[in-house]
């Protein structure tokens, strides 16, 4: 089966109602990946599959927004009646297992091992997953944080995670089928200094063109914008197809 995506939270930095925070399904020869698991995202999870199906999960970085509900997961997992028949590899910068275990108050991450098998990214990582190839690349984000490419079957998705304009995602995204992108941040502001860690839609647009990809798709869309005029706005540096993410979509790659 060729790659598909099903759309599970686009909001951000917090949820709203029927909007989760970032979270997706990605599928394909037979495997079945959480991508972020953003605050609202399980639920939505469990409207297209069983937490136990799950044959991974990867975490673009550790803000909440895109890893909480991995709590929730650990609960039905652990708690829930949920157990999988072995332990998920779980993809994520190195010190979610600690993080998660933080919550449980307990000191040591022995107790999720039964149903988590953490595993740390880092800049070129990259593993066959089932008959899927997964490659993670750092992006600037001003944390540890990383965008996903995967291939499967000569399709190909590329994900931002939340990132700043930086080469290592133009790279990742190369000739990708369909390129799900952030477009968090309304305008550059002129009087920071800072590094740039979210994306305009201007910036989601024209890294979709330099990185030649044939679809655009944007997602956490920032509170100062709606998600149409992000897409809007993006579609003017893109010469391609250019849309919104919306929960409960699934794409056919």
């Amino acid at each position: 089966m060729p790659l598909s995506l099903t759309i599970l939270g686009t909001a951000s930095p917090h949820p709203g109602p029927g909007r989760p925070c970032s979270g997706y399904l990605l599928r394909g020869a037979g495997a079945e990946v959480w991508v972020d698991a953003g605050f609202g995202t399980f639920a939505e999870l469990r409207r297209h599959t069983d937490p136990d199906r799950l044959t991974a999960i990867w975490i673009s970085h550790l803000h909440a927004d895109h890893s909480a509900d991995l709590l929730a997961a650990a609960y039905a997992l652990v708690h829930g009646g949920m157990t999988p028949p072995a332990p998920i590899p779980v993809y994520a910068p190195i010190d979610c297992a600690r993080r998660l275990a933080g919550f449980f108050g307990r000191p040591d991450v022995r107790f999720l091992t039964g149903v988590f098998d953490f595993r740390a990214l880092f800049d070129g990582h990259t593993v066959r997953h089932w008959n899927v190839r997964l490659t993670s690349r750092r992006v600037a984000h001003g944390t540890e944080a990383y965008g996903l490419r995967a291939e499967c079957q000569g399709s190909v998705f590329a994900y931002s995670g939340d990132s700043g304009p930086c080469d290592a995602l133009t790279e990742l995204a190369s000739g990708a089928d369909l390129f799900l992108c952030e477009a968090d941040l309304d305008r550059h502001d002129e009087g920071e200094h800072n590094p740039q860690v979210h994306l305009t839609p201007e910036d989601a647009g024209a890294a979709a063109r330099k990185a030649g990809v044939r679809e655009l798709y944007i997602t956490h869309v920032g509170p100062t914008l709606t998600r149409e005029a992000a897409t809007a706005r993006a579609a003017l540096a893109f010469d391609g197809p250019t849309r919104t993410a919306r929960e409960g979509e699934t794409i056919p790659l």
